[in-house]
């Protein structure tokens, strides 16, 4: 078992709930989720099998297990979604706000084409939409009104960096990671320099 990554509490007991990319699930996020819980969190996985694509009923789902964390402690919830799972976590923010402490998206391609990453064709594969015309109801580069936090890659491999950053507006701060895409999200490193950046911008975690 891969040890969490020591820090400082930053979590204050908040709720975490972090959304897999595509074609992965929970387990992919283990390690993060093991290193949110030694810094304070208590994180949960998405708990919905392999992530295929933007799904309504899924969606709905999550939104009532936001509530509910808000609601049974009293605190607003952490969001961190890996590439995909980082389309969900804006959704979620811009719908429901006052449920949501903060959100961070992981190599997340929520800025300009849908198609500037090499995984588009794959995600046409798997659903009955186009990337560029989602079930979602929400516009992707509109910021949420909470702190946002989008890393970035400029060695990513599939998504664009310039997707991934985003442009000013888009999301509050950035923080780059040169990894791959597949690492940013493993590795201890880039795990730890994650947390680093969000106690910088999210105020709940000073």
């Amino acid at each position: 078992m891969r040890r969490p990554v020591p820090g400082p509490k930053i979590g204050q007991g908040r709720f975490a709930l972090v959304i897999p990319g595509l074609t992965t699930g929970d387990i992919s996020t283990t390690l993060l989720r093991r290193t949110l819980a030694a810094r304070g969190f208590r994180p949960e996985g998405w708990g919905q099998g392999i992530n295929l694509g933007a799904d309504p009923q899924k969606l709905a789902r999550l939104e009532a297990r936001i509530a509910e964390m808000h609601r049974t402690s009293g605190q607003k919830v952490l969001l961190m979604g890996w590439s995909l799972g980082g389309l969900y976590a804006r959704v979620l923010a811009n719908r429901m706000p006052d449920d949501i402490d903060m959100v961070v998206t992981v190599a997340t391609p929520f800025s300009g084409s849908r198609r500037a990453n090499s995984a588009w064709k794959l995600y046409e594969a798997l659903n009955d939409h186009k990337v560029d015309n989602t079930p979602f109801d929400t516009d992707l580069e509109q910021k949420p009104p909470v702190p946002t936090l989008a890393v970035w890659s400029g060695v990513d491999g599939i998504v664009s960096p310039e997707c991934a950053c985003g442009k000013e507006g888009e999301r509050d701060a950035e923080l780059r990671i040169d990894a791959t895409h597949f690492t940013i999200g493993t590795s201890r490193k880039c795990i730890n320099q994650i947390l680093a950046k969000m106690a910088e911008v999210d105020p709940a975690s000073a």
